[in-house]
């Protein structure tokens, strides 16, 4: 069987684990917590980094640093995670779901301005696949109605916004941002999470936040003489040991990063020197660059892409479909406002992953696309 995804090891894991162990402490903020985070501070110059123990906990810090109140709302697309949601409507927002692009499943830029209103509290971006939305253009309506932007970059490690031959890391635009270390990441810890916070008068309130309402951080640093309970939070720390893993995966970011991307564009130059009408391709706006996330091909009917994934499957090959569309999902849809958001139901119809992993093989992604061209060629 060929998997869909397979964690990468690098070989470190364990040696930093067992420093971890070695030092005493292995609970959350220890020394590999702090390498981590200033790890990342310093490759992406983002201003302050907390570590957590998922993207969703991460994303959850924020609308709470927001002040997320009930009947706030808050714009994000309907085509993305339910923690995107789940985060904000947690905190009693109302969620107002923008539509994908026609060409990419990513929020639709131009659709986001005419949904704010006098509630809009926040919008929430997300990058799917890890290619970058119009950041220049939501900005712009963001600053110009002073609404703070939260990115939601679970999949965009190490992936950029570029403008005039100049280019800024996804995560470092919003007032804050939530990645993800999930094992189906480039890189992971098995489940593992990080908050970015941009604006410095967060910072402060944040680290209460992650210490479960209690100034602890500072009284760790000896800025205070004692610690009490003093704002909302949770135990949104990991554990040291898991931070250890990071590390070692985050050492070996540049060696793992272009092998996804060598692994993306040979998919892609298999189905473009086939030049199916019945399939279209992944496309990478301008402004975007690809970190080898996720590739997918869209199908020209549901019924069409389901019969391939059982294709696939019958021949040893796990391929998988994405996201249903939250403003149709069980939970929410009553809740919906009732637009119809005709991208989002495309992508989730139509759109089919690929196997995509550090150690998968040309030779392994030629036999996924020999599969794929005789099914499609003969149905």
């Amino acid at each position: 069987m060929i998997p869909f995804n397979k964690p990468y090891i690098t070989g470190r894991e364990l040696e930093f684990i067992s420093d971890a162990v070695a030092c005493g402490h292995i609970s959350g903020n220890g020394k590999y917590t702090k390498l981590c985070q200033q790890w990342v501070e310093q490759q992406w110059g983002f201003h302050k980094c907390l570590l957590t123990t998922s993207c969703t906990d991460a994303l959850e810090m924020a609308a709470i640093l927001l002040d997320i109140k009930p009947g706030d709302e808050v714009i994000m697309p309907s085509f993305t995670f339910v923690s995107t949601a789940l985060a904000f409507v947690r905190q009693g927002a109302r969620i107002v779901f923008a539509d994908s692009r026609d060409d990419h499943p990513g929020m639709d830029e131009t659709a986001v301005e005419k949904l704010i209103t006098k509630k809009t509290r926040a919008i929430v971006v997300v990058h799917y696949a890890g290619v970058a939305s119009d950041m220049k253009l939501l900005m712009e309506i963001a600053n110009r109605h002073q609404i703070p932007v939260v990115e939601d970059a679970a999949q965009a490690i190490d992936s950029y916004f570029v403008d005039d031959h100049s280019k800024q890391a996804l995560g470092s635009f919003g007032v804050m941002s939530a990645f993800s270390f999930h094992e189906t990441k480039n890189i992971q810890s098995g489940e593992g999470g990080m908050l970015v916070i941009n604006d410095p008068q967060l910072v402060k309130r944040a680290e209460i936040i992650w210490e479960k309402g209690t100034n602890r951080a500072e009284f760790f640093r000896g800025e205070v003489n004692k610690y009490g309970w003093v704002d909302m939070g949770s135990s949104f720390l990991p554990a040291d040991t898991i931070a250890a893993f990071l590390y070692a995966q985050l050492l070996d970011i540049k060696a793992i990063q272009q092998k996804r991307i060598r692994l993306w564009n040979n998919y892609h130059q298999l189905f473009e020197s086939w030049n199916s009408k019945r399939i279209k391709l992944p496309i990478i706006p301008d402004f975007a660059i690809n970190n080898g996330h996720v590739f997918y091909i869209l199908l020209e009917s549901f019924e069409l892409r389901q019969k391939l994934i059982q294709h696939l499957k019958a021949n040893d090959v796990l391929a998988v479909f994405h996201y249903l569309p939250l403003h149709a999902s069980p939970y929410y849809k009553e809740k919906h406002d009732g637009r119809n958001l005709p991208y989002a139901d495309y992508f989730a119809d139509n759109l089919l992953r690929l196997p995509l992993f550090y150690e998968l093989t040309f030779e392994q992604q030629q036999h996924i696309f020999s599969l794929i061209r005789e099914f499609i060629t003969h149905n």
